[in-house]
């Protein structure tokens, strides 16, 4: 079997309500989609969702990055997947946003070419996925508390609210959640590198009485001596996400004790490969992972959730980004029971997804 033909395209889908964050605000998917296509028929879908803060990198960039990389993939086994991301790395070791599209196509087809859905071809069963809800920056208190009664009501057992702002404002939306949604509601806090290392300490330290589960990058990426120094402090666990792309960090985090948590973004591992890899030193070392997101679609989600299935040392859930879309665009994939928190995969061959034709733009075929 080889690759004949490989898709790119453009998704571009506004979001009802923008994730405000300290790096920055998410109000809408600006993703680069491919389609691998074989000689014998089977076909696979990947999507790659950049945060430029993040990940260095953009729409346009991958885009055109996508088209060079293509050809690098033309007549290869697409079965041969640790030896196509090697050539893709190799090619450009930094951008593991657009080869995360590529991995997952690969995967897809993968797992078709076996007749099997993903987290079944990675060895894995089924288990009940429940997922987290993000709540962004908001203006007041009573803002934040209100959507946080909203989303209880709606079923949500675990809450996920941006912090890391200057001083203790975020105490008191802390607070206000807490007094609102009781104390049987997970919360967990991300403050995307907005706190140094007296800030961090002295907020921590006051949030502890609110049972926060863990603290999600409260420092700087490149402070794992910080964070290895917070945790020993901190009264509340520490989760690594800036800081953690590939299997190098994974290692240097663990052997330097810096966190208790990993958080697994295929955006920033370049796709399943790596992931798999991060979440084997992390399950070697006793840490539990999580599987995040940026802004994909239902598709890039089900990639995640797939390989959070087939790997139950990834304990928490954060795939929330498609209920943010104001239109769908994805066929099959995994859904929103009830629209609620827990997660539904089909039994579909591969990923069990696919794109909408018509919501792609500038989509070319690279042969």
């Amino acid at each position: 079997m080889k690759i004949i033909e490989i898709g790119i395209g453009l998704l571009n889908v506004e979001m009802g309500k923008a994730i405000q964050t300290p790096i920055g605000d998410i109000s809408a998917a600006r993703n680069v989609v491919v389609q691998v296509q074989t000689d014998n028929g089977l076909y696979g879908w990947g999507e790659a969702s950049p945060m430029p803060v993040i990940t260095g990198d953009s729409q346009t960039s991958c885009y055109e990055l996508a088209k060079e990389m293509a050809r690098l993939l033309l007549a290869r086994d697409p079965l041969a997947i640790e030896d196509n991301t090697r050539v893709l790395q190799s090619y450009c070791k930094d951008a593991s946003t657009i080869r995360s599209a590529f991995d997952m196509a690969l995967y897809d087809v993968s797992a078709k070419r076996a007749n099997m859905p993903l987290y079944q071809f990675l060895g894995g069963a089924r288990r009940t996925l429940i997922t987290d809800m993000t709540i962004g920056i908001q203006d007041s208190a009573k803002a934040t508390a209100d959507f946080a009664q909203e989303l209880v009501e709606r079923g949500f057992k675990a809450l996920k609210l941006k912090t890391g702002r200057a001083d203790f404002v975020d105490i008191e939306h802390v607070a206000a959640v807490r007094e609102v949604v009781g104390d049987d509601i997970c919360i967990r806090i991300d403050s995307n590198q907005g706190w140094d290392y007296p800030q961090a300490l002295a907020n921590l330290r006051r949030l502890h009485e609110f049972n926060i589960e863990y603290s999600e990058q409260p420092l700087a990426a490149w402070n794992i001596q910080g964070h290895a120094r917070l945790r020993q402090t901190s009264p509340i666990p520490l989760c690594a996400d800036e800081s953690l792309f590939d299997h190098h960090d994974a290692l240097k985090l663990v052997q330097q004790d810096s966190v208790d948590y990993f958080n697994i973004k295929l955006a920033k591992s370049g796709g399943i490969a790596m992931a798999l890899k991060i979440n084997a030193i992390a399950e070697a070392a006793g840490i539990k992972c999580m599987t995040g997101c940026f802004g994909e679609s239902r598709l890039g989600l089900s990639a995640a959730a797939h390989l959070a299935m087939a790997r139950p040392n990834i304990h928490f859930i954060d795939l929330d980004s498609a209920y943010y879309f104001i239109e769908d665009p994805v066929v099959g994939g995994m859904s929103y029971k009830q629209n609620g928190p827990e997660i539904v995969l089909p039994d579909t061959p591969g990923l069990g997804a696919e794109f909408d034709p018509d919501a792609l733009e500038d989509f070319i075929l690279i042969r």
